[in-house]
Order: structure tokens, then C-alpha cells, then sequence
């Protein structure tokens, strides 16, 4: 069967995940509730017919099993994640997963020659749509389950232990599915960029370096709230005008410093038309390719907002709520992607860093990994719009199989 034959099977199955949805318009798929139960009956069905042994982990993950030259062998695991955000597109994570259960099947026929098992893998979260905290079918993979979420709640009250009861699974054998180093050879997942740089530089393909680590701040302001219509510009303490200017020196210095700054949510109190804002309460996501970048932007950013709010006569309060490290890609692993890449006519493939979050961060725990992504048209994701080409889908593929073959050289020599 010819690629194209497969990368056109890929994409129609892609349409046919998308038709699994909690929503009347549109794409959702959310952890541990009717959906996740259909996602991965289908990526069961499929990855059995590509040949796999498969099972349902202690966390939800749909999980399929290539033995090498003999049972037993450590695995090489290809995953992503087929949940997604509310209002998605189709091939943010859906590819990925598909990418790898087509990978398997062309391995079938050669799976003897092999050192090692090919494990596919199909997280059941990753985008913490429901219960908040992300990453948790690879966090529970890795090892890294925190058992605070069990008391997290979703929007209709219920706390994810009760998730999994309803769903079929026992909170206590959450550790089951857990890796050890030991049983695992490493970490490939295919991914879209959710980004314009390989549309932009022409390349169906490219390595990522690396994942870029977060910081996540909650940021509040607090001046006076007073009468707008009879106090002076001169006795304001407009907390809204700290902000602002905040806001523009996180794009300021976020460009300066080529690192990403968001301020994404922003709300002031208390509220009125005609009141002097008395408090401005905002967020700031900041991400880099490395972790001294993203921590010299934030020092610089702090700086700024400390320094306009004393002039202001403005107190300045910082929660910092989220930080997760920069997670290099392996090198080793780099090498045998690039291999993959060079053998669809890209000699020279192009490198560039994830500037979102992925499964590959939690897995770097307990593995070595590595990414390969994917054109996707002008950037977009996480929206209905998302667009893949299937000629790329093609590329992807023989990559992925040749990179396979690599590590198993890697292995063998």
C-alpha cells in the first residue's frame, strides 16, 4: 500500500474522530465522560487491526503493543493525546495518535528485526479541559500523578475521583500505569506546530529542540476606588492604569527579549462606569526556549510594573501559580528524526522550539524524547479552522518509520 494510500486513511480518520463530540457545533472531547469511552474504543478497533495487542491503562490511555524479536523488550513509545479544547480543530493531538498506529502497521512485517517493542499510545488528557491541571493520561504514564487532583472538581461539581469511578477505572490503581525507565527505549510524538514558522520557511517537517517551560502569574493592582467625576487626575490611584501600562511593558519587553508574554485575562473592580478603578487583577503567561530567557523577561517585566506602581502610588501583588522547566529534546533522538526527515528529501531539516505545551514534557521524566512536527496552514489551532496538508501527513509518516529503524541501528551497534 502506497503512503498517500495511508496518509489519505489518516486523514479520513481524523474525520471520523471528529464526529465524536459533546458539543451540537463543533469538536470537544473531554476526559473520563462518554466521548473518552468512544475515542478509544475506535483507537482500540484501529490499532488492532494494524496488528497491536491492546488494553486500557490505570489512567484512561488507550495503549497498543508491537513485540519485538522477542516478548518483553523495552518499548518505544509513539503517543499523543485525543482529547481536546472546547470548539477544536481535528488534528491537534488525533494526528499524532494516527501517525503512530500507521507507523505500527508498516512495522508489522519486520517486527522480528526490532530490539525493542513499539508502543502507540493515545493520552486520554492533555489539554485539562475538564478537571484544570493538564498533561495527566502522560503524567500518570511517567509516573508524576499528583494526588491532590483527586479533589478537583469540573464545572457540574463532580471531583475526578468520582470521574474515574463513574468511568470504570479505581483511583488506587492509578500507579499501575506508571512506566519505569527500564521498560522504556524513549519518546517520539508527531505533533502539529500550532505555529507559522515551517508554513513560513516552505518545510513540510521540523525537529524541535525543545519544549518551552512556563511561568503563570496572578497579578493584582490596588490603588483607590473613588468618584471618577469628582477626583483629579492628580489624587487618582487608578489601579486600571497600572495595568495598562503593565500590559504594554509585557509586550515591550516580551519583543526585546524574544520570549513569549501574554496577559490573557484581565478584570477590574469594582467595576463601575463612573468609578475610579480601586483594584486590577491580570494574568501573565511567560515561555521561552530556555528557562534563564523566560526568567530574565520576568525580572525585567517586574521590575517595570514595581517601578510605575511606586510613581503611582500603587501596591503591586504577585502569585506566581504555575512553573514548569524547559525540557530539551534528546539529542540522540534528534538525530534519528533528522534521519526520518532526510529520507522524505529534506536534507537539512529545519529546528525550531515548541512554544506550546505537550505530553512529550511529562514523559521527559521517566524517558529521553524527541518531536517531530508538522506544517499546519497559516499556524492555526486549538479553532475549527486547523489545517494539515495530507501530502505532509505522507512525509511525516515515512519519516517516523525511517527514524524507527534508526533508533533500532542506534541500539543494535
Amino acid at each position: 500500500m502506497s503512503v498517500e494510500v495511508e496518509a489519505e486513511r489518516i486523514m479520513a480518520r481524523c474525520d471520523e474522530l471528529a464526529a465524536i463530540t459533546a458539543i451540537p457545533e463543533g469538536i470537544f472531547r473531554a476526559y473520563l465522560t462518554e466521548e473518552h469511552h468512544r475515542h478509544n474504543a475506535l483507537a482500540a478497533q484501529w490499532m488492532v487491526e494494524a496488528g497491536l495487542e491492546t488494553w486500557q491503562d490505570a489512567a484512561g490511555n488507550q495503549c497498543g503493543r508491537l513485540e519485538g524479536r522477542e516478548p518483553g523488550l523495552p518499548a518505544l513509545v509513539i503517543a499523543s493525546h485525543l482529547d481536546t479544547v472546547p470548539d477544536a480543530g481535528r488534528y491537534d493531538g488525533i494526528m499524532g495518535v494516527l501517525l503512530g498506529i500507521e507507523t505500527a502497521r508498516r512495522l508489522v512485517p519486520h517486527a522480528r528485526e526490532l530490539p525493542f517493542a513499539v508502543e502507540i499510545i493515545a493520552y486520554a488528557d492533555e489539554e485539562g479541559a475538564r478537571f484544570g491541571a493538564t498533561l495527566l493520561g502522560s503524567r500518570a504514564m511517567a509516573g508524576t500523578w499528583d494526588p491532590t487532583w483527586w479533589e478537583t472538581i469540573d464545572a457540574d461539581g463532580i471531583s475526578m475521583a468520582q470521574a474515574f469511578w463513574d468511568f470504570g477505572l479505581d483511583p488506587e490503581r492509578i500507579h499501575e500505569a506508571a512506566r519505569s525507565p527500564q521498560d522504556l527505549v524513549g519518546y517520539l510524538e508527531a505533533h502539529i506546530e500550532q505555529g507559522p514558522y515551517l508554513e513560513a520557511a516552505g518545510r513540510p517537517l521540523g525537529l524541535v529542540s525543545s519544549i518551552a517551560g512556563a511561568r503563570r502569574f496572578r497579578l493584582s493592582i490596588l490603588g483607590e476606588a473613588r468618584h471618577a467625576g469628582g477626583t483629579p487626575y492628580e489624587r487618582r490611584k487608578d489601579a486600571l492604569i497600572g495595568a495598562a501600562q503593565a500590559v504594554l511593558d509585557v509586550e515591550r519587553i516580551g519583543r526585546e527579549r524574544g520570549v513569549i508574554a501574554t496577559v490573557g485575562q484581565l478584570d477590574t473592580r469594582p467595576g463601575a462606569v463612573n468609578v475610579v478603578p480601586g483594584e486590577a487583577d491580570f494574568s501573565l503567561d511567560l515561555r521561552a526556549e530556555s528557562d534563564d530567557a523566560r526568567d530574565a523577561a520576568w525580572d525585567e517585566i517586574y521590575t517595570a510594573m514595581q517601578s510605575f506602581c511606586s510613581q503611582r502610588q500603587l501596591e503591586l501583588i504577585v502569585e506566581e501559580i504555575h512553573s514548569a522547566p524547559t525540557v530539551t529534546c534528546s539529542p540522540e533522538l534528534r538525530q534519528a528524526l533528522a534521519a526520518g526527515v532526510a529520507a522524505t528529501g529534506d536534507k537539512e531539516p529545519m529546528t525550531l522550539y515548541s512554544r506550546a505545551g505537550h505530553d512529550a514534557m511529562a514523559m521527559a521524566a521517566v524517558t529521553d524524547i524527541a518531536m517531530l512536527f508538522t506544517r499546519c496552514e497559516d499556524g492555526i489551532s486549538h479553532h475549527p479552522d486547523e489545517n494539515v496538508l495530507v501530502s505532509d501527513v505522507a512525509h511525516a509518516l515515512v519519516a517516523l518509520e525511517r527514524t524507527v529503524w534508526e533508533v533500532a541501528k542506534a541500539r543494535s551497534s
